[in-house]
């Protein structure tokens, strides 16, 4: 389209109006079809199918590793399990070669040191074994008499007086029922480890012995425990003792727990017609008793001990737990003398262990 020049005129400055000629714009629409050449159309088509296969090979890449780390963190979990013995998670006795054997020099290193300081050096507080006082004896065949308080209670509430209890301070007897009690419920432990076959004595020795020398034979059968199975032993036959210790596991849990619990109640109250003064009184007495005896400064190792031995004996028994109890035991297991408690009510003795 042309248009003319148009030329207005002003007295002042006229001003000039040029209207040139212009080409309509060309608007794009989408809905016009763009004509492509033939070729150009092909190519288009084998880009968008190249493209299209790429995705599916990127998403199938994607599938495949996304499947792979499930299995293997599936597979991964399974295995700590089964050698953690259920819910339990790994113990000390799966780990790595090295690091066992660590383990392993570390408790007879211990076990040395154990009956070198307590039994033979004087530096301890106490007389050593050598030089033992009859205070000290007499003290022992007291405690021993009084086990499980059977012969104090029996001459205050029964009124049996055939024999006498010995009359000792109650927070000596309680130290010495506590250990005792907790120490008895060791015995379905042992005689249900799955690795106690790598011990080639009798867990009724090392159990009877334990009962009075506490870890002086607990130490080294941790120790022994760690080693490698042998595959031409052959597993012994369950004794007596323990098949009724099995068997009868939840009544050893009872006594033993309420054995420890006598003992701290009778430590902080028992015989308060004696003259043995409140808690602080009492308190005091048992400082000044655990840096003067020999026996009772070994409770305390032997408490420290079994703080340690029982959650690594229990997590690596936690299969012969019934159904529905791994986990609280797992949990409670790490709580002293309340998780070998858990232990006991819990076993599962119908199985074969």
């Amino acid at each position: 389209m042309q248009c003319s020049v148009v030329t207005l005129c002003s007295s002042r400055s006229p001003p000039l109006l040029n209207f040139t000629s212009f080409k309509p714009l060309k608007i794009f629409n989408s809905r016009t079809p763009v004509l492509l050449p033939e070729r150009s159309l092909n190519d288009a088509a084998f880009n968008a199918d190249d493209q299209k296969k790429r995705r599916n090979v990127s998403l199938s890449a994607t599938t495949s590793r996304g499947l792979y780390t499930r299995r293997k963190l599936i597979s991964t979990m399974t295995a700590a399990k089964s050698r953690g013995g259920g819910d339990g998670g790994g113990s000390v006795s799966d780990l790595d070669d090295n690091v066992r054997n660590i383990v392993q020099a570390f408790l007879w290193i211990a076990e040395g040191v154990y009956i070198v300081w307590l039994f033979l050096l004087p530096y301890a507080p106490g007389d050593p074994v050598w030089a033992i006082s009859s205070e000290t004896i007499n003290s022992l065949i007291g405690l021993s008499l009084n086990f499980f308080f059977i012969l104090p209670l029996s001459n205050s509430v029964v009124g049996f007086h055939l024999v006498e209890a010995p009359v000792l301070h109650p927070m000596s007897e309680g130290l010495f029922n506590f250990v005792i009690g907790w120490t008895l419920m060791f015995a379905p432990l042992l005689y249900t480890d799955k690795r106690r076959d790598r011990y080639k004595g009798s867990i009724d020795v090392l159990w009877g012995f334990q009962m009075f020398l506490t870890n002086t034979f607990l130490i080294p059968y941790m120790a022994i425990r760690l080693n490698e199975a042998d595959d031409e032993y052959t597993p012994k036959k369950t004794s007596e003792l323990g098949s009724v210790m099995t068997n009868g596991a939840p009544v050893v849990g009872l006594i033993g727990g309420i054995a420890c619990l006598l003992s701290i109640l009778w430590a902080l109250y028992g015989r308060g017609d004696g003259n043995y003064g409140n808690l602080q009184e009492r308190w005091e007495f048992l400082q000044s008793y655990l840096g003067s005896e020999r026996l009772a400064y070994a409770f305390i190792w032997d408490i420290c001990l079994y703080i340690v031995f029982q959650p690594w004996l229990i997590g690596d028994n936690l299969q012969n737990i019934r159904k529905g109890k791994v986990l609280i035991v797992n949990f409670l297991r790490f709580v002293p003398v309340v998780g070998l408690i858990a232990y006991c009510l819990c076993l599962n003795s119908d199985d074969e262990i």
